[in-house]
């Protein structure tokens, strides 16, 4: 039986006196008491709860809402946003603006209000956002507002009992090594929360800030071409008003709304997970989109920084995959690109797991194309390393950023209303999304991709999985000889590329999971050879499947 010792009992002593929330501290107190009365099972969620401090990973601090240093809670908000001010500071941004925003997940009322405290405390000209706002309105309003940082109270798809802390920088852009390690060290060198002084001198923003946010999205269209009908959700987060209102400012007014995910409910009680990626988290949007003989059906995820695809197909309704969205828009964007911008060596970016298509899209219209690091902070830096001439970016976890000058991450909403504007433009010349690909696939080839993930209980088990392969790398998939490359010390991830093949496998940096991001290339001879190639394709990926979960599980 697991029995509670006396560092462990003294440690849970320690973070309970520095607790400034009773709320919390009853809750832990109530784990400690169980733990001491001989419970094998409250002694190991102790150790858990206090195994922490939680860690920057892909896109800040994320973690389940409960007591303790490994979770969410006002004591872990409290000290992390004092070794922020700290940090700012330090470099030189002390009073400067800094946005505070959030969403409607258990607990992003009281950690909002926590951050902005500390800050105001710290010297700082805070700005919070009036209500819960989708994290893209945040992402504009550092860059609007010139601040120095911004914070946003969200766990974006993560289950319902998470929550989490995501920082933007000056140019309204996610933080970067070294600058992580460096607001962890700053994190650990503050005081304990009871001690860190907070203060209400701080500025409730009105709407001016998402009304001018809504402008900018409304402007994005390209073509002239408004007739189209769209079925949309907001899986129970913040986005369904937004959304609604920057596809009616700019001229898509037939918009139906999943009535029972509209609005935000942080239990998220009609999906298992709120994300449009998982399967089934969508099912009541295509439902709607055939019901309603819609010509498009767009998902957000809660924060809305994510945008999910449907369109009609001979058998039905499917979304569409990341890759096909991103590489649906990116085409989109270079071939409507006005002049000046097309003089200006213009550039579009994708992370090293998403499809190799978008680089030939590019080299067509003569645009740079670069392959960056898995996530939105390297995207939006791509090429020098400042995301110079960027018009363009995808991840095929279904972030998109399609006005970089103005919102320098992932936008759901902007993106959403691109995708009208694409669909609006092929449907008045009798195309759908679906032709617009098989054109692409005719042009540069067939590219298909999917993703595996394995979910872990015991963190211990991605990293035994990842040695594992480092110690014996494959060197064959599915009758293909592959090369085998480790990334690290860049990036804890591997790739295996053989001809026509690319296997990439690496830790999620916001999930307890393991993931595998295939890849299938073939060229298409002729167009009439395109349904062949596919299929033939399509064989190959699923031989590819089932040899690397084989290989992971």
């Amino acid at each position: 039986m697991t029995r509670l010792g006396p560092d462990l009992r003294d440690r849970a002593y320690r973070w309970l006196a520095d607790d400034p929330d009773p709320d919390s501290k009853l809750e832990l107190q109530r784990v400690l008491a169980s733990a001491m009365g001989g419970s094998a099972e409250a002694v190991d969620e102790l150790a858990d709860r206090l195994s922490g401090p939680l860690t920057f990973g892909t896109a800040g601090l994320r973690g389940p809402v409960r007591a303790g240093p490994n979770g969410m809670n006002r004591a872990v908000v409290i000290r992390t946003t004092a070794g922020l001010a700290a940090w700012l500071t330090a470099g030189g941004h002390g009073g400067g603006v800094v946005v505070v925003g959030r969403d409607a997940r258990h607990g992003s009322e009281a950690f909002c209000a926590d951050t902005a405290g500390v800050l105001a405390a710290a010297g700082f000209d805070v700005r919070v956002l009036p209500q819960p706002l989708p994290t893209p309105v945040l992402a504009y309003a550092v860059r609007s507002l010139g601040a120095v940082a911004g914070v946003q109270i969200t766990a974006s798809h993560n289950p319902p009992a998470d929550n989490g802390y995501k920082l933007y920088l000056d140019a309204g852009a996610q933080l970067v090594p070294p600058a992580d390690r460096e607001v962890e060290a700053a994190i650990a060198a503050a005081p304990a929360a009871v001690s860190v002084p907070r203060s209400p001198d701080w500025t409730s923003l009105g709407d001016e800030v998402l009304e001018s946010y809504l402008d900018r999205a409304a402007a994005l269209p390209r073509g002239t071409a408004r007739e189209l009908r769209v079925a949309a959700t907001a899986l129970h987060g913040v986005g369904a008003g937004p959304l609604a209102l920057a596809l009616n400012r700019a001229g898509f007014v037939d918009v139906s709304v999943v009535a029972e995910q509209a609005r935000p409910d942080p239990d998220f009680p009609t999906v298992g997970f709120p994300n449009p990626e998982e399967p089934g988290a969508t099912d009541l949007l295509l439902a709607k989109a055939a019901e309603v003989g819609a010509d498009l059906a767009i998902a957000l995820d809660p924060d809305a920084d994510r945008c999910a695809v449907g369109v009609p197909t001979p058998d039905g309704w499917r979304m569409l995959t990341g890759d096909e969205t991103g590489v649906l828009l990116g085409s989109h964007v270079l071939a409507t690109l006005p002049p000046e911008a097309r003089a200006a060596d213009p550039l579009v970016a994708t992370t090293i797991v998403s499809s190799s298509q978008l680089a030939s899209i590019a080299a067509a219209h003569g645009a740079r194309h670069d392959a960056t690091l898995t996530g939105f902070k390297w995207l939006v830096r791509a090429g020098d390393g400042h995301g110079t001439g960027l018009v363009f970016a995808y991840e095929e976890a279904l972030g998109l950023c399609v006005d970089p000058d103005t919102v320098r991450d992932k936008d759901g909403i902007s993106a959403a209303v691109l995708a009208c504007d694409l669909t609006a433009t092929l449907r008045a010349a009798g195309r759908t999304p679906l032709d617009a690909l098989d054109d692409l696939a005719v042009a540069h080839g067939v590219h298909l991709t999917r993703q595996l993930s394995v979910r872990v209980t015991d963190l211990n088990r991605i990293a035994e999985l990842m040695a594992s392969l480092r110690a014996t790398p494959p060197t064959a998939f599915a009758g293909t000889p592959v090369t085998a490359e480790d990334l690290r010390p860049r990036a804890d991830v591997l790739r295996y590329t053989g001809p026509g093949t690319r296997v990439i496998v690496r830790p999620s940096g916001t999930e307890p999971k393991i993931k595998a991001y295939l890849e299938v290339v073939a060229p298409v001879p002729s167009p009439d050879a395109l349904p062949d190639t596919r299929a033939s394709a399509t064989r190959t990926l699923d031989a590819l499947a089932a040899e690397v979960s084989a290989l992971l599980a």
